[in-house]
């Protein structure tokens, strides 16, 4: 009993812990992830409301749209770092592209100007993939969570591994979870929302962090920036999803179950407006099967993982 309650204490102190540090660094930028703000002007510079503001990235599968407001104003909030197409399109204007590079957190203002129509006709914008210029010079791979979403993945518990073993080259799957890039296994880095992680991931011996929690991530294989330490075989950077501008509750709940009596779980929820967002996230898996074994039948095999993944946002303005 006396161990239960000192469990429960640890507990809540740690949730304590965690919700005071979020108070104190609420004002904190959204970490790796980008913001693309600006405004929609006509030749003479008065504001366009309502025009239909979308950025999409042809070869990850990143599209987001937005409304301008009475102001003309429009918002992007947790873009991942990345080339992308911008198109606006307004009753009565013509169709207005160009091309737009994230590469820092720092709020990217732009103020477009779009010319009046001089006929009416239809116009469908499509940006092919061949439009966007690649200005990094390291070997990378953008992988986005429309692709994460087409992966089968083994287990929830280990997704993040297999992610990084199906989409980059060089990456073979290794066991316990683990996987081996192009040179020492042990020269792997994460950066998860800006915060660096040099231990090894795997479901057996630490959590991962979910891949529905996975907004996108670039995989480096060769010449990691020096930003990112002193890791040579493969650095992967994350990005991670926000509520923030979920004004309409979002979630998903998914169950499972394989061979070895594998069963699984999988709970996520977004939530938020223009200042606030949380995301929620909770995986569970029990198998019969936990480790890799070197029999094909396994015995006294049996294990369970869980993992927690929550995100809280304040942008005050």
């Amino acid at each position: 009993m006396f161990t239960f309650g000192r469990r429960i204490s640890a507990f809540v102190l740690a949730f304590a812990c965690a919700f005071f540090t979020w108070t104190a660094a609420q004002a904190q930028s959204l970490g790796v992830a980008g913001t693309m703000q600006g405004k929609i002007v006509d030749a003479t510079g008065a504001v366009i409301p309502g025009a239909t503001v979308e950025i999409k990235n042809p070869v990850t599968g990143f599209q987001r749209t937005a409304t301008t407001d009475d102001s003309g104003a429009f918002l992007f909030r947790n873009v991942p770092q990345n080339s992308y197409h911008l198109a606006v399109t307004a009753h009565g204007f013509e169709v207005t592209q160009q091309d737009v590079d994230v590469r820092t957190s720092v709020p990217i203002e732009l103020t477009i100007a779009m010319k009046i129509a001089s006929s009416n006709e239809a116009v469908e914008v499509r940006a092919e993939a061949g439009d966007l210029l690649e200005n990094d010079p390291s070997a990378h791979t953008d992988v986005d969570s429309v692709m994460t979403a087409k992966i089968p993945l083994e287990s929830t518990q280990s997704a993040l591994s297999q992610i990084i073993t199906y989409s980059s080259p060089g990456v073979v799957a290794d066991s316990n979870g683990f996987f081996h890039p192009l040179g020492d296994h042990a020269q792997t880095s994460f950066s998860i929302d800006s915060q660096p992680i040099s231990d090894q991931q795997s479901r057996v011996y630490s959590n991962q962090i979910p891949a529905s929690a996975i907004q996108s991530m670039e995989l480096i294989t060769g010449i990691p920036p020096a930003e990112y330490g002193d890791k040579t075989s493969l650095v992967a950077v994350v990005s991670t999803k926000s509520g923030l501008g979920q004004t309409l509750p979002t979630g998903s709940v998914s169950a499972s179950y394989g061979s070895f009596g594998t069963v699984g779980s999988t709970v996520n929820f977004g939530i938020g407006n223009s200042k606030y967002g949380d995301y929620f996230s909770a995986n569970g898996l029990r198998t019969g099967r936990f480790l890799d074994p070197p029999e094909f039948q396994a015995l006294h095999d049996k294990g369970n993982s869980e993992s927690f993944f929550d995100r809280a946002d304040y942008q005050p303005s």
